[in-house]
């Protein structure tokens, strides 16, 4: 069987990244995907953009991706443009928006948010509807595959690391690398099938946590004199969205 690590929301935590990538090294990876949000809350913009173009097969675009890649006011979007420099603002700005495969029969199909957009966030326990909507073949999408819709939905954005079954489809959440929201560990995602094949094997989706040193993500956002920092360190010692319940 092959193995496809999916990682995604960095936020630009290089402890964080630096330690799922040295996991993903130990399990006979043959191909690692990003899903978003490379920069953006973290201290260290520039080193995770460097590190993801050269350990990634593929890279999607994050809704930080996206508004970091555009002029802003925002405090901490004009903080990380500063630091990314231009080559860099080129590269995010070109990421793509989905990536569509076969693995054991089955279409797999990876983004950020949800096929209608970056911005539109869709929960676990969201409304059915809008979690079937997931699904959809969209303008956003396209239809690599023609009217084919996906089995599989594997998507970031949320921070949230879940799986869900509908009949005979799935859909997972990877969580975050650099800014869990559900735990104070890494999360990321080994998927394991045949790559590319047709034929209905089997497969799995691994959820795998990684401890860190949390504490030096901290001290390189305070030396950082980033905006929003003791939100952000917060986040990180709580695994709670602005530390809330």
């Amino acid at each position: 069987m092959d193995r496809i690590a999916i990682i995604s929301d960095i936020h630009g935590n290089t402890p964080a990244l630096k330690a799922v990538l040295d996991d993903i090294r130990k399990k006979e990876v043959s191909k690692i995907i990003c899903l978003g949000d490379l920069a953006g809350k973290g201290p260290n913009p520039a080193e995770v953009v460097d590190i993801i173009r050269r350990e990634c097969n593929e890279v999607l675009m994050g809704n930080w991706d996206k508004m970091i890649s555009e002029e802003s006011d925002y405090a901490m979007v004009k903080w990380a443009r500063e630091k990314l420099g231009q080559e860099r603002l080129d590269y995010i700005k070109k990421l793509p928006f989905s990536l569509d495969f076969y693995i054991s029969g089955r279409l797999i199909r990876l983004f950020h948010a949800s096929p209608q957009g970056i911005f539109h966030r869709v929960h676990r326990h969201s409304p059915l509807e809008k979690i079937l909507g997931m699904f959809d073949n969209t303008e956003n999408t396209g239809k690599l595959f023609g009217d084919q819709s996906p089995d599989i939905i594997g998507y970031g954005d949320i921070h949230g690391a879940y799986i869900s079954y509908f009949d005979d489809k799935v859909i997972f959440n990877v969580g975050s690398v650099g800014n869990p929201l559900d735990m104070t560990l890494a999360s990321y995602v080994i998927l394991e099938g045949e790559y590319n094949g047709r034929d209905n094997k089997g497969f799995q989706v691994n959820f795998i946590r990684v401890p860190y040193d949390v504490e030096l993500a901290i001290r390189l956002a305070k030396d950082s004199n980033m905006p929003e920092t003791d939100a952000y360190i917060n986040e990180l010692r709580t695994g709670r969205y602005r530390g809330r319940k």
